[in-house]
């Protein structure tokens, strides 16, 4: 096993063509929509919209493809691991049933896409597995199989899978799909821009007036005035409805090794059990396929990432045996206070401004679902399932209470907590290269920075999102809010949303 320095990260950046280059606009402009972020939900919307003969733009602050969308485990599934019977308690057999309704049609329309386009993205139909190894988790796998069956989809209970070790029990959906997520999304791309779509990457949208038109300000100072404006940037940057309080932010991470073809799982596997374990493979090499183990989830800024990589590594290599690892990163997701993603109206007095997020995980189809769901209601449609996800609905937080006051108490505690006179080392001298630091000089809170070369670099450790104070990853060298998910580079700059203005730099005090 090798877990050491020098592994690859994200294949799918890694494996993906360059893509068409897309500079920021050159001044303002004008269109009938505007879609801001560049990931599957935004170019999904982006796609359906420029369909309707709409004049679309895609505002991304970094590359298309290229942030969450770029670092995922590329499951296209309607199976979410244990959804449905939470569904059926809490939003009733009609609740379940639209949701998987509407995620199979996410699958079927990728699928169509695909098919439309020639799109060569690696497509591989194959079935979502939810299994557990501990007897005690079967009763609660027969609950899901049953109510996923209700639901509509063809679920059912097996104690058998292709893992190369025993499992007590799961949850299997035929008909679900497995791809290239970087190779769709760039042929989505193309395809945009053939039909008269415009993207312009490297833009950071900073500013929303919403009127009739609404105009968006980017960082650079452009102004773009469009009829309707979606904001799919992951985590929303304009929060006008404090979604932020229905939303928590969480890290995983993902190793990646080839294997004999001979000994790779077909189905795509996934279990709550050990902080989740998600086991898929991709094409690869003649005779080889990539096997990629996700898991070990916790909150941005809140763990020894290190340690946590090298649990997955063992975890990995101990089940499927002699493993030479060539790639690793790390994925951020989302997920809604009450389990369903929040697509449509961006707050209750919006009349022309959308919002997509709190995917949980399953953005894939999740996103899929989110551009036509969003075409739809643009257009003047309603899906079946429109109210399921409108994130207006305020009951399900009446439902899910117990769930939205633990992350309440969470975002409080680092809040408060974080300020306290506290210190992760006493001195810059004692940061060792690559590693960095919150302290506090002069009653401020700086976040320290050791090159590898020996340089100290600070900024400011207040998260210019809200306010909560940073802490360093060191496996992937970025400071990280704990209370809403914003990364930031060693010298400040945004590598992750909800934040829209960097961390300001600072001189250490004598």
């Amino acid at each position: 096993m090798n877990a050491e320095t020098g592994i690859q990260g994200s294949y799918w950046l890694e494996t993906a063509p360059p893509g068409v280059p897309a500079p920021p606009p050159s001044g303002d402009l004008s269109v009938d929509v505007a879609v801001v972020g560049g990931g599957i939900a935004g170019l999904s919307a982006a796609w359906e919209l420029v369909q309707q003969g709409r004049e679309v733009a895609v505002l991304e602050a970094d590359r298309v493809a290229a942030g969450v969308t770029g670092h995922t485990t590329a499951k296209l599934t309607a199976l979410h691991t244990l959804v449905y019977d939470h569904l059926r308690r809490t939003r009733g057999p009609e609740g379940a049933r639209l949701y998987a309704a509407s995620q199979t049609a996410a699958i079927r329309r990728a699928f169509e896409i695909v098919d439309e386009l020639g799109i060569d993205c690696e497509w591989e139909e194959a079935a979502a597995c939810t299994y557990a190894e501990d007897p005690g988790r079967v009763g609660a796998l027969r609950a899901e199989a049953e109510a996923a069956r209700e639901a509509g989809l063809p679920a059912e209970f097996v104690t058998e899978t292709d893992l190369p070790f025993a499992v007590a029990g799961a949850v299997r959906v035929s008909g679900q799909a497995q791809f290239h997520p970087r190779k769709y999304l760039l042929a989505l791309t193309d395809d945009l821009r053939r039909r008269g779509g415009t993207v312009y990457e490297g833009t950071r949208v900073v500013g929303l007036t919403e009127g009739e038109p609404c105009t968006l300000r980017t960082d650079s100072g452009v102004s773009i005035r469009s009829d309707e404006v979606v904001v799919a940037t992951h985590y929303p940057v304009f929060d006008r409805a404090l979604l932020f309080t229905r939303l928590s932010s969480r890290r995983e991470l993902v190793v990646a090794s080839p294997i004999d073809e001979d000994r790779a799982p077909r189905d795509m596997y996934i279990t709550p059990e050990q902080g989740t374990r998600s086991v898929r493979t991709a094409p690869y090499h003649d005779g080889e396929r990539l096997l990629i183990v996700t898991g070990e989830h916790f909150a941005p800024g809140t763990a020894h990432v290190e340690d946590r990589f090298a649990r997955l590594f063992a975890w990995a290599d101990d089940r499927f045996d002699g493993l030479t690892f060539t790639h690793r990163w790390a994925t951020q997701d989302n997920d809604s206070t009450d389990s369903v993603p929040l697509v449509g109206p961006l707050h209750p007095g919006s009349r022309h401004t959308y919002v997509a997020t709190g995917f949980g995980g399953w953005g894939l189809s999740g996103g899929i679902m989110a551009g036509r769901l969003l075409s739809d209601l643009i257009n003047g449609r309603l899906p079946a399932w429109h109210r399921l996800y409108d994130p207006r609905r305020l009951a399900s937080v009446v439902r899910e209470g117990t769930s939205f006051l633990k992350h309440q108490a969470q975002v409080a505690r680092h809040f408060v907590g974080d300020r306290l006179p506290a210190v992760t080392a006493p001195a810059p001298d004692n940061i060792p290269p690559g590693h960095g630091a919150v302290l506090r000089l002069g009653g401020r809170h700086y976040a320290v920075h050791r090159a590898e070369s020996g340089s100290l670099q600070a900024v400011s450790a207040r998260c210019t999102h809200l306010g909560c104070i940073v802490a360093f990853n060191h496996a992937e060298q970025a400071w990280e809010c704990p209370c809403h998910g914003s990364r930031f580079a060693p010298d400040g700059r945004i590598l992750q949303g909800p934040a829209v203005r960097p961390l300001e730099k600072r001189d250490i005090p004598e």
